[in-house]
């Protein structure tokens, strides 16, 4: 888990090829620099390519920085 506020590099994409496809699609891609702007019952507001984003827990899991 990211902490608020700092950015990390988004290094690997995990889950099956429907999520990774999905995530893909919302920006969430190898290299990417992703922000966490703020976090709520383990739910996240990210920043990802100039775009703010909402995860749930789970697609946050999948995402490895």
């Amino acid at each position: 888990m990211v902490r608020t506020g700092e950015a990390q590099v988004i290094r690997k994409i995990g889950g099956n090829e429907e999520t990774k496809r999905f995530l893909e699609n919302l920006g969430f891609v190898t290299g990417a620099v992703v922000t966490v702007v703020s976090t709520i019952s383990g739910n996240m507001i990210v920043n990802v390519k100039d775009s703010r984003i909402a995860v749930n827990q789970d697609m946050a899991k999948k995402i490895m920085v």
